[in-house]
């Protein structure tokens, strides 16, 4: 795959704007391809599973509630599917729904679901979604998944943040950006283990290119909804032409990279398997905006800022995703 369009660069300092414009080394990506996604991140991440499962083979959502949970619906997002202890999302209302969306083909048929890999993880000590709504997102799943194809990690005493294994993070209980800590738990690992299968042990240093592309100039309609940088982390393998897997990695609410900087592209430890196992891995980026639309936090929309049909395949970001994807996996 040859992409003239992208421009990148080595993301040593992320504040730096772009240098210079260069072709991506070709790349020969699987046509299927894995998800995951902490926060709006694991809601946006379910969105775009059951928007276009048909090329998704798994995906993993971190501290994050039922698909569509929100109803178009900001008020209904802050009730049941934030952080309060007397969230009760409305899953007949919500099911009906998706479902109905899908016989209309704005959402993936439910037979594409049927064989796919899904992880849930959400700590005990998450005072920014309620942890109890894993659960009622695992329950959702099992509609459309065998049972062995789910898991649901909710037993770790851990706050709002993606864990890691690494020791040079805060703590784990708590919640404050970057949104990663050490908490002697490898979630990117567990994770990737059960999309992939058997994976390869990660590299202690990372060997392969972080490379900022031009979100824009990919997708078409990502120019208003999402920022113009992204990241793309490239192992070495894959730039020498081996066959690859794409995985992509969706931020949450204040973890864009405008935010933290490379904290997230870079530190989640799914680079370091990416390494050893053949695997791109790709960042997209949304951008905050105080005005239309009212996104200060830079989230993914799980709730409806871009439209009514942002949970389905005519909703602008998930548009814009794909858009991207598609031109990562272009030959």
């Amino acid at each position: 795959m040859r992409l003239s369009r992208l421009a990148y660069l080595t993301t040593a300092v992320l504040s730096l704007p772009l240098q210079a414009a260069e072709a991506l080394p070709s790349l020969k990506l699987d046509d299927a391809i894995t998800l995951s996604g902490l926060s709006s991140g694991g809601y946006m991440a379910g969105q775009y599973h059951l928007a276009f499962a048909e090329q998704v083979n798994g995906v993993a959502m971190l501290a994050a509630g039922p698909v569509y949970c929100a109803q178009n619906s900001l008020g209904l997002a802050l009730e049941h599917c934030f952080n309060k202890a007397t969230s009760a999302p409305d899953m007949a209302s919500i099911n009906a729904y998706i479902k109905q969306q899908q016989s209309l083909g704005t959402l993936a048929p439910a037979e594409a679901l049927a064989g796919d890999k899904v992880w849930i993880f959400h700590g005990t000590k998450d005072a920014t979604v309620y942890p109890a709504l894993s659960a009622t997102l695992h329950q959702q799943y099992q509609q459309w998944l065998n049972a062995d194809n789910i898991v649901l990690v909710n037993d770790h005493a851990f706050g709002h943040t993606f864990p890691t294994d690494r020791t040079d993070l805060g703590r784990c209980d708590v919640s404050e950006a970057p949104y990663l800590a050490s908490c002697g738990y490898d979630a990117a690992g567990a994770l990737l283990q059960h999309l992939l299968g058997e994976v390869k042990p990660k590299t202690g240093h990372t060997t392969g290119q972080l490379l900022a592309i031009n979100q824009h100039q990919l997708a078409p309609a990502a120019a208003d909804t999402l920022a113009q940088t992204g990241y793309l982390y490239v192992p070495q393998s894959c730039t020498n032409g081996q066959s690859c897997r794409l995985h992509v990695s969706f931020h949450g609410c204040k973890q864009n990279a405008d935010s933290v900087g490379e904290a997230f592209v870079s530190g989640t430890g799914l680079n370091n398997y990416a390494d050893t196992n053949q695997l791109v891995v790709f960042y997209p980026q949304t951008s905050a905006s105080s005005i239309n639309p009212f996104n200060p936090n830079a989230c993914w929309d799980w709730w409806g800022y871009t439209g009514p049909d942002y949970a389905t395949r005519n909703g602008r970001q998930l548009q814009a995703v794909q858009q991207l994807v598609n031109a990562l996996r272009q030959r």
